[in-house]
């Protein structure tokens, strides 16, 4: 088939001798363009005609188009250049060009490769359920050694597309040999690029987060939205986006509420009066628990954890799910307990007390007893 579009090619050229060798040129490159546009079309439509039942083949399809469709004319410019009367220079840089495409392409193609096998692997695992603890791992890890393989990938198309030039490859090789300064220039450039690249390959090993997992940082809670090859996103409770570099995550401290589960236990903080009923109290936090679909049914505990002047401190311990499902459970537990205290016992809530003594009634001997004092 390739042989005989060449052909074709030279015999149009053969019927456009009377045309200036720079007009047929054009006419035939571009005619070699067209025709490869339309194959890849058609090409394009049967395949989806036929993977129109297979789950992967539609998104499998749409990440190739762009590498085919230059393919398509790639192949089809080298089946019409034999056939095309350019001059040597002119023939120099179309081939010139032509190689540096090439080569795009192919790291095109691994790029789009990669990235297809990776979303294939990734549909195995399912983001949008309760228990999502194993597609958080692994949408973490594969995304992270995804992206940095795309940045190495980049790198060597780049650097083998510029070793095409003489002048380049020349310049890079008497560079280098150059006692080595040059060298230490560009890493040292290069230092906070290649740190980020490293921790994201350190994050994807070891996984102290992942994409989804609740956590704080720099005193935000959120949830991390996305995980780039240089930073991370992080959406915070009020839709802020925090973004936070790779290495922070390797040489800083922070709380991930998420690490090996999505179980937390929430505490409620109330400050009652002495009178309070400590057991009456516990009666009713066990039955809010019970009674709420927010409660996973583990933990739920009241304490007096602290003693204070006027006050003590009561701790109401439940556990949940999720982090959303503590904080709702958390406040819910919170305004019944309130409410129930209002209405049932209103002297166990915080109350100042005073003192007042009857200035008239003061004596001046100490050995006389005071009048009783009144409390409020």
């Amino acid at each position: 088939m390739f042989e005989s579009i060449s052909s074709a090619f030279v015999q149009l050229r053969m019927t456009l001798q009377w045309a200036p060798d720079a007009v047929v040129a054009i006419i035939i490159l571009a005619l070699a363009v067209t025709l490869a546009l339309g194959l890849h079309r058609l090409a394009a439509r049967l395949l989806r005609r036929a993977a129109a039942l297979h789950p992967y083949a539609p998104s499998v399809l749409t990440r190739i188009q762009g590498p085919t469709r230059l393919a398509f004319v790639v192949i089809g410019i080298f089946a019409a250049l034999p056939a095309a009367p350019l001059d040597p220079e002119s023939g120099v840089v179309v081939a010139r060009l032509l190689v540096l495409t090439v080569i795009g392409l192919i790291g095109w193609a691994a790029i789009t490769a990669a990235n297809t096998v990776a979303n294939i692997y990734l549909m195995r695992f399912r983001m949008d359920v309760e228990d999502n603890l194993l597609a958080r791992k692994h949408q973490t890890q594969v995304r992270l050694l995804l992206r940095t393989l795309d940045v190495v990938l980049v790198l060597f198309t780049v650097g083998a597309g510029l070793m095409t030039f003489d002048a380049v490859r020349q310049y890079g090789v008497s560079l280098f040999a150059s006692a080595g300064v040059a060298g230490l220039v560009v890493g040292i450039a290069a230092r906070p690029v290649l740190s980020n690249l490293l921790a994201g390959v350190q994050l994807a090993i070891t996984q102290p987060i992942r994409i989804d997992d609740v956590v704080i940082i720099e005193n935000e809670w959120g949830r991390i939205e996305e995980i780039t090859s240089t930073y991370v996103v992080v959406r915070i409770w009020d839709l802020r986006r925090l973004i936070v570099p790779l290495t922070y995550f390797i040489e800083k401290p922070f709380q991930n509420w998420t690490r090996e589960g999505s179980d937390l236990i929430g505490s409620v903080m109330l400050y009652l009066d002495y009178t309070a009923p400590i057991e009456r109290i516990r009666e009713k936090a066990k039955e809010i628990a019970e009674q709420s679909p927010l409660w996973n049914r583990k933990v739920v505990n009241v304490q007096v954890s602290d003693a204070r002047q006027d006050t003590m401190e009561v701790r109401i311990l439940a556990s949940a799910n999720s982090a959303p499902a503590a904080w709702d459970l958390r406040c819910e537990i919170r305004e019944k307990l309130i409410d129930f205290l209002q209405r049932d016992y209103p002297q166990a809530l915080p109350r100042r007390r005073q003192e007042a003594v009857d200035p008239s009634a003061q004596q001046t001997d100490r050995d006389t007893p005071r009048h009783p004092v009144q409390r409020i």
